[in-house]
């Protein structure tokens, strides 16, 4: 079964499903379906986060005026959407955000030829607009950065969780490599204008300066319109992890890299293409699926060169689109539209979906509990019984 390494639009098929790289080509796999059977299909739906905070989300439109958009052409500055997940209190009576904007999801339904009726994209935990929880201490910060030709929504399962222990999470759209709608309703997708890890990078590292003028009291959005109650001054510049799946996994270290307000980062299966060969002195961890240190000699080398704390992992059953909101959606989804068993395994493996939710779930979250708060926990001590199908790479 091919899997593309998500580095570039050059690398990857159009063929994506739900949440980036694909595992088989859609049009193959679509042609031998069997008609839906269930009349009036339920919403697909994400698992609720475990914590003990509600959650509430912001988008915000950002302008990055000191780097030109290639793509626009003159007179355009690198132009982004971007989420503010966070810890919330009074979020019960407000309406919760959908996993994709409409005119976003239509246009990602319509490209990967996924015959899903778009009002069925699910709802995620954030409460739009709510009121910020006063913990009492400014929010620890993380910053992620999503696959080639996808969108930021598509790992929600981690960061409501993180959202829901009390971090600040910061999601963006990588504009002309995601599928993204901007406030006045136009919808940019992926286009065939080559977007490199070290672009996403850039993109963080923007989003760093946006998270130092919240925390500063400052509005980043450029359509100044207002933020939750509490939003602003309430992150900690001081205090920032990062994570990213497949390029955003490698955008993530190249991060780290130029940018030290980064304390630690996790790649999720990403390929470290182009071959990263500085060295990271700051805890790194590594949940590999299909890029592997066996497997990739670009991986491989890149674990040479971290020098701090690192870790890499593995779960039985996984592949690339085992890791993220695939493992849950895709398994909806497929009953819905009549696919077989196995034909939902060749989209997110033979890890069951309940296990790889609860495994995203838990493992980010003691990692940048233990690297950017500073938290005891022993999960990433090594094998755990809660957890036996994932493996600690020597």
């Amino acid at each position: 079964m091919p899997i593309t390494a998500s580095i570039g639009r050059q690398t990857m098929t159009r063929r994506a499903v739900l949440a980036g790289a694909a595992a088989v080509p859609l049009g193959a796999a679509s042609r031998a379906w069997a008609a839906p059977t269930a009349s009036g299909p339920a919403r697909l739906t994400l698992p609720v986060p475990t914590g003990p905070y509600p959650v509430g989300t912001v988008p915000l439109h950002l302008v990055d005026t000191s780097r030109p958009d290639r793509v626009a052409g003159p007179g355009h500055h690198r132009e982004l959407m971007a989420s503010v997940w966070y810890p919330a209190r009074k979020a019960d009576d407000l309406p919760r955000a959908p996993w994709m904007a409409d005119g976003a999801l239509r246009a990602f339904l319509a490209d990967a030829g996924f015959p899903l009726d778009p009002a069925l994209g699910p709802l995620t935990a954030g409460h739009v607009g709510a009121p910020v929880h006063p913990t009492g201490h400014r929010l620890p910060v993380i910053v992620y950065s999503h696959g080639a030709g996808s969108h930021r929504g598509d790992h929600t399962i981690t960061v409501q969780e993180l959202a829901s222990h009390g971090y600040a999470v910061v999601t963006v759209d990588h504009t002309h490599d995601a599928f993204t709608e901007f406030p006045d309703g136009r919808v940019v997708t992926p286009d065939d204008f080559p977007m490199y890890p070290r672009d996403f990078a850039a993109d963080l590292r923007f989003l760093l300066d946006c998270v130092e003028g919240l925390a500063a009291g400052r509005n980043p959005d450029v359509d100044g319109r207002p933020l939750p109650q509490g939003l602003l001054g309430a992150l900690d510049p001081q205090c920032i992890g990062a994570f990213g799946w497949s390029k955003g996994g490698t955008a993530t270290a190249l991060t780290m890299l130029a940018d030290r307000r980064v304390r630690a980062g996790l790649s999720i299966d990403g390929p470290m293409q182009p071959t990263i060969t500085s060295d990271l002195d700051r805890p790194f961890m590594m949940m590999t699926a299909v890029f592997t240190r066996a497997a990739m000699p670009d991986v491989a080398e890149f674990w040479t060169h971290l020098r701090g704390w690192r870790l890499g992992i593995q779960a039985d059953g996984a592949i690339h689109n085992s890791y993220g909101d695939n493992a849950t959606l895709i398994p909806q989804a497929g009953r819905i539209l009549g696919m077989t068993d196995q034909q939902i395994q060749d989209w997110i493996g033979t890890l069951d979906p309940a296990r790889a939710v609860r495994i995203q779930q838990a493992y980010p979250l003691a990692f940048f509990d233990r690297y950017v708060r500073h938290r005891g926990g022993h999960l990433l001590d090594g094998p755990s019984a809660a957890f036996r199908e994932v493996k600690f790479l020597p």
